[in-house]
C-alpha cells in the first residue's frame, strides 16, 4: 500500500481531529472508517484493513475520534462522537466529491456511524459496513445498542464472527431479520471481536482480513 496522506478535519467545536487518507489506482468507492474504542486509526487491524481494501477497490478514509486524538483512554461522549462521523464524511466527500461514499468501522467506530446516520442521515453515503457490531459488552448479552438502528435509512452490511464476545448470533440474526432488506449479516466462521482466528480453522488471520475487505467490496458494488 503506498503511504497515507495525512490529514486533518475540523470539528464544529473549533477543535481538529488527524485522519488518514489511502486510494489505490482506480479507485470504485471511499469507505470512511472510523477505529475500536481501544485503538487509534493507526492500529495494525485498521492498517492491515485498508491495504486490503485498497486491493479490493475501496479507498479509505481513517480518522482519530477527540479522545484518541488527545490520548486519553475514556471515549468522548456521543454527540461528540456523531459530531467526529459527520465532519469525516464531510471531509470524504471533499477528498473524492465523485467516488461513491460509504462509512462504516471497527466495534465502536462502527455503532457511532449508525448512531449519527439513525439520528440524521449522513449526507451522500449509500450504506454502512460494521466490522465486529459491538451489541453488547462481553458476558452481558442484551439488545438496547441495537434500538437506533431501526432509524438508519441506507443499508447496512454486519460482518461478524462466531467467536465475537460482543454480539451473540442468537441476538443478532432476529435484529438482521427485523431490519429487512436493509440488512445484510455475514459470519465469519471461528472469527473473534479482534477478526483472530484458531489454527484450527485452517485460516490465518492476514485471509480472514483479505475475506473482509473482499465481502465489502461485493456488497457496495450493489450500490455504485
Amino acid at each position: 500500500m503506498a503511504a497515507s496522506r495525512e490529514i486533518r478535519i475540523d470539528l464544529p467545536d473549533g477543535d481538529a481531529m488527524s485522519a488518514l487518507f489511502d486510494q489505490p489506482a482506480k479507485p470504485r468507492s471511499l469507505l470512511v472508517l472510523a477505529h475500536g474504542a481501544g485503538a487509534g486509526m493507526a492500529h495494525p487491524f485498521l492498517e492491515a484493513l485498508s491495504g486490503e481494501l485498497n486491493s479490493a477497490g475501496i479507498a479509505t478514509l481513517r480518522y482519530q475520534f477527540p479522545y484518541m486524538e488527545k490520548r486519553r483512554k475514556i471515549p468522548d461522549k456521543p454527540a461528540v462522537l456523531t459530531a467526529a462521523v459527520r465532519a469525516a464524511v464531510d471531509k470524504a466527500k471533499e477528498l473524492a466529491p465523485n467516488l461513491p461514499l460509504f462509512a462504516g468501522g471497527k466495534s465502536m467506530g462502527g455503532r457511532m456511524t449508525s448512531t449519527a446516520a439513525s439520528e440524521h442521515p449522513l449526507e451522500g453515503v449509500r450504506g454502512l459496513v460494521f466490522f465486529g457490531f459491538p451489541l453488547h459488552p462481553p458476558n452481558r448479552p442484551g439488545t438496547k445498542r441495537a434500538d437506533h438502528l431501526s432509524r438508519v435509512t441506507v443499508p447496512m452490511l454486519f460482518l461478524q464472527g462466531t467467536r465475537d464476545a460482543f454480539a451473540d448470533l442468537q441476538l443478532l440474526r432476529p435484529i438482521c431479520a427485523q431490519l429487512g432488506s436493509r440488512a445484510t449479516l455475514e459470519v465469519v466462521e471461528g472469527a473473534d471481536h479482534s477478526f483472530h482466528v484458531l489454527k484450527a480453522s485452517g485460516k490465518s488471520d492476514a485471509e480472514v482480513l483479505r475475506g473482509l475487505a473482499g465481502s465489502a467490496a461485493s456488497w457496495t458494488s450493489q450500490f455504485l
